[in-house]
């Protein structure tokens, strides 16, 4: 890894570190100035409890579509990838703000995360995943194995009776 590329990618964390919080904070400010105090709080907490609902049912959905991945011996890559972005609009919507759940429910639609996808594709070097799937292995008969012989040479141990 070549130490600029190190360098840039810790930058672009701190400034998200820094960035993100005041962005909430004046997002904060703006929305409780201008609907109050308690319908701000309740928007916060509605976010977080129909984001988790959400979470939870595409969660599953995308569980299924991954062990149904391994059970056809396709790629797993893309039910993968959707997985852990929906992990990630989780925690960005139980993280009270108003950024943070519009990122979170970006991330929900399918169409972004496919859109997020491609871009990430396009940004990196993706190893192929592939099963040796022939008939002749999937034989459901045959167990291939090694095995030692363990007998003692000078009979029993005396830890068992015989």
């Amino acid at each position: 890894m070549d130490s600029k590329y190190g360098l840039e990618t810790h930058m672009r964390l701190l400034l998200a570190f820094i960035a993100v919080p005041l962005i909430e904070i004046g997002l904060f400010i703006r929305v409780g100035d201008y609907i109050g105090l308690w319908p701000t709080l309740i928007i916060v907490l509605l976010t977080a409890v129909v984001g988790t609902s959400l979470v939870r049912s595409q969660g599953i959905q995308t569980l299924a579509k991954l062990q149904n991945s391994f059970l056809t011996m396709q790629n797993p890559v893309e039910p993968l990838a959707h997985g852990a972005m929906i992990l990630f609009a989780g925690a960005l919507l139980l993280t009270p703000g108003f950024f943070t759940d519009f990122v979170g429910i970006l991330l929900l639609m399918p169409q972004f995360r496919s859109f997020a996808m491609r871009q990430l594709k396009s940004r990196m070097k993706v190893n192929e995943f592939n099963f040796n799937h022939s008939e002749k292995q999937r034989s459901d008969d045959v167990i291939d194995g090694s095995f030692d012989d363990i007998t003692p040479k000078n009979g029993p141990s005396g830890w068992t009776k015989d």
